[in-house]
């Protein structure tokens, strides 16, 4: 099957950019098409593939579309590199501390993202003229468009949350400039992004022939994380916190996590949860794969369709990935939240109180999910990981731990990891897995006092977890680790429902850049911050002087760009920005 974000040269080239008012949008002038081409589906088509091209080409070592870059607010992850100022607006997010609404990587991921959107628009507005007894995938392909650009601005609204919505596709120059950021409410804002996602919804196929456009259940996982967000309301003017996880969308979430919209065209878990995060063809785009990414190798071009935005996290072992930057690195307490008790159970609270060790039982994710000292490097028994300058830049201020999920293993160099100003990998990034919206079900069951239902869930994914040794059968014998992962029994209360729900996302989409939003979401990031924070004073000088100041650092402030530029029609953000 083709993969759809590799066909961008023709159709790239058909976009004619003007910038508006620093949204840098990529709108086509009125009357720039003729009839002719309006009518034309091979042009019309090209228009469509443009849009997805931008989701690929837009973002780059610097602003990743996955968002690494700013999962570094989290309990998760150090920003590493090679010392505090090696991307210092980043350790300034990390530690909540200096961060300034000039500083360039506020205003990068907004322009990158707004430039995606207007892509989108662009396309929009051509497919919208078109005649559906010529183009009779019209309805389609504009399902396909309006799915692209919910996704956008779902982005930018965890980042930024009080975000103009670029909804119509017939602004004017002068229109861009009176589009306020606060003309919705937090609630109505993410209801916008439904609105996007109930079309395409109903216009989806169940199926495409081609990997990256999206399907029904796609569309459908999508619906679940949108309403997610949507349930834990947050719309006082002058705080964040949330005052009301509401029952209407949860119900809405369960309609669309209902595993029979997934299983039945062929979705469920991968049998080991790597194979989610290997780059060979055989496992992109397997059974857990909603939605993803398309990246590629070997396509006619110098480096093919590669992901360059993972290129700063590859360690630098020296003679064999010379260049690595080392950020993104798995935190301490991270590590120590993957041990597990006599139960094979996570401890929910004081599992950080002691380090990890080898002698410990662990959940066997933790080696699928950090690279430790003492062991292989992405499973390469070659390359065993020590405390030495090949896996810390740093001299080990951010650790020595380097996270698995986005590298590749050495001995692919030249075929699925290739060198080119900064290293890079043809594997596909999966936005929608399975497991996630198993995750996302469980936890509205949890809000809704169904503590059976919601282990069940969590269950299944543990039992999952269990069988994901493929890699690391070897690791007991050869490096004395301890696999102990067992299921939750018996009988919950609420409050012990949400904490098993809870941790249990972050096991498994540890490293994936979803911590961060999940405690914002959850209302619950300045108590687990403050107390991740205090917890680390003294044993990385990094956090000495962080602090996480609530109804404030939830959210990035909106660049001071883009509020001079907007006449007066953008408001700043609460927290004395």
């Amino acid at each position: 099957m083709k993969k759809i974000f590799i066909y961008l040269a023709a159709a790239a080239a058909a976009l004619t950019a003007t910038s508006c008012n620093k949204f840098l949008s990529e709108q086509l002038p009125q009357g720039t098409l003729s009839d002719e081409q309006v009518k034309d589906p091979q042009y019309v088509d090209k228009m469509v593939i443009s849009a997805y091209a931008i989701f690929t080409t837009a973002e780059d070592i610097n602003g990743s579309f996955s968002m690494w870059n700013y999962d570094v607010r989290s309990d998760d992850a150090y920003k590493g590199g090679s010392s505090t100022n090696d991307g210092d607006v980043f350790h300034q997010l990390e530690v909540e501390k200096g961060v300034l609404t000039t500083n360039w990587n506020i205003n990068d991921m907004w322009v990158r993202l707004y430039r995606a959107i207007a892509r989108v628009n662009t396309a929009l507005a051509v497919v919208e003229k078109c005649d559906e007894n010529v183009y009779e995938l019209k309805n389609e392909r504009l399902a396909e468009l309006r799915f692209l650009r919910a996704y956008g601005h779902f982005l930018l609204k965890r980042l930024y949350k009080n975000i103009p919505f670029l909804i119509r596709t017939d602004y004017t120059y002068e229109q861009y400039g009176e589009i306020s950021n606060t003309e919705f409410s937090n609630d109505e804002g993410w209801q916008k992004i439904i609105d996007d996602l109930n079309f395409a919804y109903a216009n989806l196929p169940l199926y495409q022939l081609e990997m990256g456009r999206p399907t029904k259940a796609a569309c459908a996982a999508f619906l679940s994380k949108a309403y997610l967000y949507k349930a834990y309301r947050q719309d006082e003017a002058k705080s964040h916190r949330v005052t009301e996880v509401n029952k209407s969308d949860l119900d809405s979430l369960l309609k669309y996590s209902n595993p029979d919209i997934y299983e039945k065209v062929g979705y469920n878990l991968e049998g080991d949860i790597h194979n989610n995060f290997r780059p060979e063809e055989i496992y992109e785009n397997g059974v857990e794969s909603i939605w993803a990414m398309q990246y590629s190798r070997n396509d006619g071009s110098t480096y093919g369709n590669l992901n360059w935005s993972n290129g700063l996290i590859p360690p630098n072992i020296a003679g064999v990935v010379d260049g690595g930057c080392d950020f993104y690195k798995p935190s301490q307490n991270l590590v120590n939240a993957f041990r597990t008790g006599a139960d094979g159970l996570p401890f929910l609270d004081g599992f950080n109180e002691k380090d990890y060790e080898f002698a410990d039982n662990a959940d066997p994710r933790l080696f699928l999910t950090v690279g430790m000292p003492g062991l292989p490097y992405m499973f390469n028994h070659n390359y065993v990981m020590d405390y030495s300058s090949n896996w810390s830049r740093s001299g080990g201020k951010y650790g020595y731990n380097v996270s698995l999920k986005q590298n590749v293993d050495p001995a692919l160099i030249g075929s699925y990891l290739i060198k080119g100003s900064y290293w890079a990998t043809s594997m596909n990034r999966i936005v929608f897995r399975y497991a996630d919206v198993l995750l996302m079900r469980a936890e509205a069951y949890a809000q809704q006092g169904k503590s059976a239902e919601a282990i069940e869930l969590v269950n299944k994914i543990r039992t999952r977890a269990a069988g994901s040794t493929q890699m690391i059968a070897s690791y007991p014998a050869r490096y004395g680790v301890k696999f102990h992962i067992g299921n939750y029994k018996g009988e919950f209360d609420k409050e012990t429902t949400l904490k098993i729900v809870k941790m249990e996302r972050r096991l498994e989409l540890a490293m994936e850049a979803e911590r961060f939003f999940d405690l914002v979401r959850w209302g619950d990031a300045k108590t687990v911050l403050t107390k991740y924070f205090d917890e680390e004073k003294g044993k990385c000088d990094i956090y000495n002087d962080a602090e996480f100041t609530a109804d404030k650092n939830e959210y990035l402030p909106i660049p001071y760009e883009q509020v001079a530029a907007s006449n007066g029609h953008y408001t700043q953000n609460i927290g004395n920005w």
